[in-house]
């Protein structure tokens, strides 16, 4: 399950499960960000009709998803870890959500032996960082350089024009990355 399905992070995963044969869901908020998930590869789930936990238990049969990408954090927390199948990894990349999350149902993770973890380069040492690269050199570059899988570009902007690059990712309206372009 990827949040955020028509994010850059999004398109991209959506891309690269479809490369690997993965089956993906993902969350977006529009009918036109529903049929782009759909043209990825994925199965769209539209968060502002339906509630994401429900439909993937639905379509997996209660069984729930091996992995969650979140970018959404506090508010969607308790949503994941029912989405989440046994053995399943949270991964929170964001907290467009918010930070903190209240009332967490600790037993439903300790039933389902789940993983919930974060994930920054920053505060990782160079030697982590160099790992992460090997493993991209080898798995996705590839990928990457036979065409299958690049960037989804909503809109470029001029570097002078990064208040209304801003602007534009703010309404939530993208599909894919908004990119400043630097002369």
């Amino acid at each position: 399950l990827i949040h955020g399905g028509t994010s850059g992070i999004g398109t991209t995963a959506l891309m690269l499960c479809r490369e690997f044969g993965i089956e993906a869901f993902a969350t977006a908020g529009s009918a036109d960000k529903c049929a782009a998930i759909h043209n990825l590869g994925g199965e769209a789930i539209n968060y502002r009709e339906q509630d994401f936990a429900a439909v993937i238990a639905e379509k997996t049969a209660g069984q729930g998803v091996n992995v969650i990408l979140d970018i959404m954090g506090g508010s969607y927390l308790n949503g994941n870890i029912s989405a989440l199948g046994m053995d399943g990894r949270l991964v929170m990349l964001g907290f467009l959500g918010g930070a903190r999350a209240n009332d967490i149902d600790l037993l439903a993770i300790l039933g389902k032996r789940a993983v919930v973890t974060g994930s920054l380069l920053r505060a990782r040492t160079s030697a982590e960082k160099a790992a992460i690269a090997d493993q991209l050199r080898e798995h996705v570059w590839p990928v990457l350089a036979a065409g299958r899988c690049l960037p989804m570009i909503d809109k470029v902007y001029p570097l002078t024009d990064a208040a209304k690059a801003h602007a534009h990712m703010e309404a939530g309206d993208h599909i894919g990355k908004i990119v400043l372009k630097i002369d």
